[in-house]
């Protein structure tokens, strides 16, 4: 190898035969080797400085994307808000939407991921979910204010309407109308004149009965909402749940609709089952659909049962990753799921019907019964905070060494039991319900 005589050294041979090709003494085989070595460090090092590189590039535009993602949901949160303002002129309002499914386009462009990333990012996924509802609450307001707008420039004016309507002398006898219904049959007859031949309802076989909604009667009354806020209201009070705080009422309803539409029934098929998620992916995944449903029920109060549709779509999404960095989803368990999708369905369609026919407030407090009932130490729940300060105690005196590393940092720890449990992750939030730390009844752990 290095062209000098053996003299005394060991001749190493090293092929392509013991007797023929290249040979070597052993201090050119150690020099060899160190060299080797070398280069491979040296290319381990470039690689780990390349991805360190890019995993930090990655980072900034994740954060500058998930910033992005959040204000062009505000924006198209302003349109419709504006959407619903008569001081706003049509065609500017026609701009603004224009602007803003500008700014959602660009938004919307996934941003550049580095080799080897996680493509997986449930942050990202639930931010862009959000933006596209706020978007379609945009796009539908400003729909409904322009076509009703056109509907009303192209009317001719009929001042004879004027006198039975008692109109000022300013008025120029067109008089704008901002709900016009057609019936159910107006838009097939309207479409067939386009020459689109669709079937129309009345052709179709009759849906299938909804099947009772078991445990759950309307009401144990009249149906009157006063009795019924009268009566909801002492079994909350019994609780120690201030009803009349329209916050905690609200957090206490979503902990409700939480445990009674997704918690309840068939779900506890899939908890027993040996693909079933664990008990801390359980734990994320409620924390997660309580703000869902806390947002839902905030915007029933303005937008109608309708918004409910919103919660029940994310409740009941079986391809819909857990949350707390869960890849569990309920159709990879390969437990049946159409059973689960067909109640969840049902338990909102009550919620609806007992917010339309008794009110917003009447349907928070049952769903808040339920929460007092069977979910009084839930996050969300007025006993939250001392729960979470007995589990920081709990803890503190835990040997931790094998424990997950979001929970090494008792201060991140701290703040994430009081403010996003989730945060800490589905595997740490399952090593600590193992020893117990949410359960008032268990022992403070040695």
């Amino acid at each position: 190898m290095c062209d000098q005589p053996f003299g005394g050294r060991v001749v190493v041979p090293l092929g392509p035969t013991p007797t023929t090709g290249l040979f070597g003494c052993r201090e050119c085989l150690t020099r060899l080797v160190k060299r080797a070595r070398r280069l491979r460090d040296s290319e381990l090092v470039e690689e780990a400085d390349l991805a360190h590189a890019q995993s930090a590039a990655w980072t900034a535009i994740r954060l500058r994307h998930l910033a992005s993602l959040e204000h062009v949901r505000r924006a198209a949160e302003a349109v419709t808000g504006l959407a619903e303002d008569d001081d706003v002129e049509p065609l500017e309002l026609a701009w603004l939407l224009v602007s803003l499914e500008s700014a959602h386009s660009w938004t919307i462009e996934q941003a550049s991921r580095p080799p080897g990333s996680e493509s997986a990012d449930e942050e990202l996924r639930e931010a862009g979910f959000r933006l596209s509802l706020e978007m379609i609450s945009a796009r539908e307001a400003v729909a409904r204010r322009l076509v009703y707008h056109l509907i009303n420039e192209a009317a001719l004016p009929e001042p004879e309407v004027c006198a039975e309507m008692e109109c000022p002398e300013s008025c120029s006898g067109r008089h704008d109308s901002e709900h016009i219904d057609c019936g159910p049959d107006a838009v097939f007859e309207d479409l067939a004149r386009h020459g689109i031949e669709l079937e129309r309802p009345d052709d179709l076989p009759p849906p299938p009965r909804r099947p009772p909604v078991e445990e759950e009667p309307l009401t144990g009354f009249d149906g009157d909402p006063d009795e019924l806020v009268h009566k909801y209201g002492q079994v909350l009070a019994y609780f120690g749940l201030d009803h009349e705080n329209t916050e905690v009422l609200v957090d206490a309803a979503a902990v409700g609709l939480v445990a009674d539409v997704w918690r309840d029934g068939p779900l506890d098929a899939i908890l027993a089952a040996a693909t079933g998620p664990s008990d801390g992916e359980v734990f994320a995944q409620s924390v997660d659909l309580y703000r869902a449903a806390r947002a839902t029920l905030l915007a029933a109060r303005d937008g109608g049962p309708e918004e409910l549709l919103a919660f029940q779509a994310i409740a009941s999404d079986v391809r819909l990753r857990w949350a707390g960095g869960s890849s569990f989803t309920l159709l990879a368990c390969g437990e049946p799921t159409e059973e689960f999708r067909q109640d969840v369905d049902n338990r909102i369609w009550f919620t609806g019907k007992q917010m339309k026919e008794l009110g917003w407030r009447v349907a928070l407090m049952h769903r808040a019964m339920s929460a007092a009932v069977k979910a009084s130490g839930h996050f969300g729940m007025p006993g939250w905070p001392a729960i979470a300060a007995t589990a920081l105690q709990r803890i503190s005196a835990l040997d931790r060494t094998d424990a997950p590393g979001t929970l090494h940092d008792l201060a991140a720890v701290d703040a994430a039991l009081r403010e996003a449990p989730d945060r800490l992750g589905a595997d740490a939030l399952d090593w600590l319900c193992r020893r117990g730390v949410f359960d008032p009844e268990a022992d403070v752990p040695r």
